[in-house]
């Protein structure tokens, strides 16, 4: 499955550490993007652990004969681990956690799995959609009716997260096949993005700027314009063919 893709982070205005991570498979077969929390040293080793775990799992287990939502789901419990193992060590950081989201492109199929608030969106012809629930308190309050939308955008609570990795009571982690076709494009981000820009905004630039790099660089730089509160990260993934040789 041919893909084109790119990936961009920024500190945002008003943090001095950027606590996000991303990694992307030189190769194009996995996309990895985490939010890290817990102090300045706590959330960017979070994150970066995270994203460290994963990625050499997927490296090295790449060609098992287990299916893809076993390995996604090994290597994200391999991550949390290797977290609560750091906590141990360097008790300054023991509150330390971070959010994730994965995407592999493996046996001609696509699999996300993903903890915390950091989404995947699918972008097919002018329709955005987003894939992941988000893992919040606000999320959980709006599934069971007591808020709605707007009232879950400005909600005090809508940064509190009900699982993410470094917990040693992590209880859920969401793994889902991706539908994809030539022309769509996958968006991860981190809610640096989200906080700042709704999902109106995002599918418009996505669908108006046709080379990956330009357009995650718009969308970082959007963000910002809004506020730029926080750390900002956005991975773009194009199918079959639209992305950063495009204009």
């Amino acid at each position: 499955m041919k893909c084109l893709f790119t990936g961009l982070t920024d500190v945002g205005l008003l943090r001095t550490v950027n606590q996000d991570d991303y990694y992307i498979d030189p190769e194009g077969r996995f996309f990895i993007v985490a939010d890290g929390m817990g102090g300045h040293a706590g959330g960017q080793e979070a994150s970066r652990l995270a994203t460290k775990t994963v990625q050499a799992y997927l490296e090295n287990d790449w060609e098992t004969d287990e299916s893809s939502d076993v390995i996604l789901e090994q290597a994200l419990l391999e991550a949390n681990q290797a977290i609560l193992k750091d906590q141990r060590q360097y008790p300054e950081r023991a509150d330390m956690g971070t959010t994730i989201v994965v995407v592999i492109f493996r046996n001609e199929q696509v699999w996300c799995a993903h903890i915390g608030d950091s989404r995947l969106y699918r972008l097919r012809g002018t329709k955005l959609e987003q894939i992941t629930d988000d893992h919040t308190w606000v999320a959980l309050a709006m599934k069971m009716g007591e808020i709605d939308l707007d009232q879950a955008r400005t909600h005090p609570w809508r940064h509190v997260l009900a699982q993410c990795l470094g917990r040693e009571d992590l209880r859920q982690i969401d793994i889902q096949p991706v539908q994809v076709q030539p022309g769509d494009r996958l968006l991860l981000c981190s809610d640096g993005l989200t906080e700042e820009l709704s999902d109106q905004v995002i599918a418009s630039q996505l669908k108006s700027i046709r080379a990956c790099d330009k357009a995650a660089a718009s969308l970082v730089e959007a963000a910002k314009d809004h506020g730029g509160r926080d750390n900002i990260t956005v991975v773009i993934v194009a199918i079959g063919g639209l992305g950063q040789g495009d204009s």
